[in-house]
């Protein structure tokens, strides 16, 4: 038995038994007059939608990688589902949204294993909806971050270690970028940053910690690796579900069920589908053929395009803001896909990362906000965007290094060149898209056989 396994399931044996001995407090079910019924049952089901959107990406990567990797590849995303949910109730929420310190990182103890957290409202993260369910709809950010991740280092990264890093991610990188954007005394949310439903807090992260894991992994074996699409059906229902799930994301981030929620929705709508005609039309333009993975891709990139700005800007400019960014993350696309030092291996942080800063400085332009409060001081906020982006981008790659490195010296995490040839799915899991022989071990070189 692997000490590694030992000690993951020591942690949750520690967390499980805690669970029983932490007073829930009293009274903490009582409903209370300030809950409004129509934003409850919008939120639930706005927190629905977003938690969709992770099996969704799951499909999106999925079909994108070699047919060695399917399965691999989707699971990563799906084990976000169950760590990120744990980690979240029992201090995570607490990190994000707990009682302030210093404007960039919440008291652990506020929420901790969720006490206090219950249908009653709170004046100032949830004044109409029970905090339980506000904390429920900011769990299922916080799930798809670290999953988004994944595409970076796609076909290479050892599952325990993959493990281990998204629980030191969501809590010293996600947190303190959550608390800093959306808590009311955060120190992003003080200078007048806006970022209605996650640019940089969700895709500006997820992309940075992604280009930082390409770069420290290495490329993927050219001996290996193939860049065929395994199912480019999955690509396209993974989209599809990504746009359906987006309403919950960006609509729901209004937090009530009224005009702004409305606005974000068709701000939303609008986006993808602008994206993803100009992504084919470009790509047209360029000489290239119109595909199904461009149209997927295109779509996915205007959601995250508008997410910073979705309940602010207009229709018009989300026309706008999706034709920008769309072709600023087309170019980047392809130029990453012709670096010979890259392998950034599901383009993450030329998608979500590019698209993500760029819609965050384009949304410091275009905020209605920013506009009906004067040139002079529509352009400090502006700036106060770019210094935001700047933080975060400076903020994540560092300590996702640094996160990479100390995982490294835990556990390996890139697998070996055998492990690499096999595919993650039998190499890993013993496990086969294909319906092979899965009988191997995920770590081949200690000649131990599991299956």
């Amino acid at each position: 038995m692997k000490k590694k396994w030992v000690i993951m399931f020591a942690v949750l044996t520690v967390i499980s038994v805690l669970g029983v001995c932490w007073p829930e407090g009293e009274g903490l079910w009582e409903m209370d007059a300030n809950v409004s019924i129509a934003d409850v049952a919008w939120m639930i089901t706005a927190t629905i939608f977003v938690l969709m959107m992770t099996p969704g990406l799951s499909f999106f990567y999925g079909g994108m990688v070699g047919k060695k990797n399917v399965i691999s590849t989707i699971l990563q995303s799906f084990m976000a589902m169950g760590v990120v949910s744990v980690i979240w109730v029992v201090v995570g929420f607490s990190l994000a949204f707990g009682d302030d310190i210093g404007g960039v990182l919440g008291n652990p103890a506020t929420f901790f294993m969720f006490t206090g957290v219950g249908g009653k409202t709170d004046p100032l993260l949830a004044p109409t909806i029970p905090l339980a369910l506000y904390a429920l709809f900011q769990m299922k950010f916080a799930i798809i971050t670290p999953s988004l991740i994944t595409g970076s280092f796609a076909e290479r990264v050892k599952f325990s270690a993959y493990l281990v890093f998204m629980v030191l991610f969501s809590i010293i990188i996600y947190c303190p970028l959550a608390h800093c954007t959306w808590h009311p005394e955060g120190l992003f949310r003080q200078w007048g940053v806006v970022d209605f439903a996650g640019g940089i807090v969700v895709h500006a992260s997820s992309g940075v910690a992604a280009l930082a894991g390409a770069i420290f992994l290495g490329r993927r074996n050219r001996a290996i690796r193939s860049d065929a699409p395994a199912n480019v059906p999955y690509v396209i229902l993974g989209a599809a579900l990504l746009w359906l799930g987006w309403f919950g994301f960006n609509a729901g981030s209004s937090l009530h069920a009224d005009a702004m929620a409305v606005k974000a929705f068709l701000n939303t709508n609008t986006a993808c589908a602008t994206a993803m005609l100009t992504w084919l039309f470009f790509d047209c333009l360029r000489g290239r053929k119109a595909s199904a993975m461009g149209a997927a891709v295109g779509a996915v990139v205007g959601l995250v395009a508008i997410t910073p700005s979705a309940g602010y800007v207009s229709v018009g400019e989300s026309f706008f803001i999706a034709f920008v960014t769309t072709i600023i993350c087309n170019v980047a696309c392809h130029w990453t896909d012709n670096s010979q030092r890259l392998d950034d291996a599901l383009d993450v942080f030329p998608t979500h990362g590019t698209g993500g800063i760029v819609g965050t400085v384009l949304t410091g332009i275009f905020i209605q906000e920013g506009l009906k409060a004067g040139t002079t001081e529509g352009f400090y906020i502006f700036l106060y965007h770019l210094l935001a982006v700047a933080i975060v981008f400076v903020y994540t790659f560092v300590m996702s290094m640094v996160l990479y490195w100390i995982v490294n010296k835990m556990i390996p995490m890139r697998v070996s060149v055998q492990s690499e040839r096999l595919g993650l799915d039998v190499s890993q899991h013993g496990e086969s898209y294909n319906f092979a022989d899965a009988s191997t071990d995920e770590d081949e070189e200690n000649g131990e056989m599991k299956y």
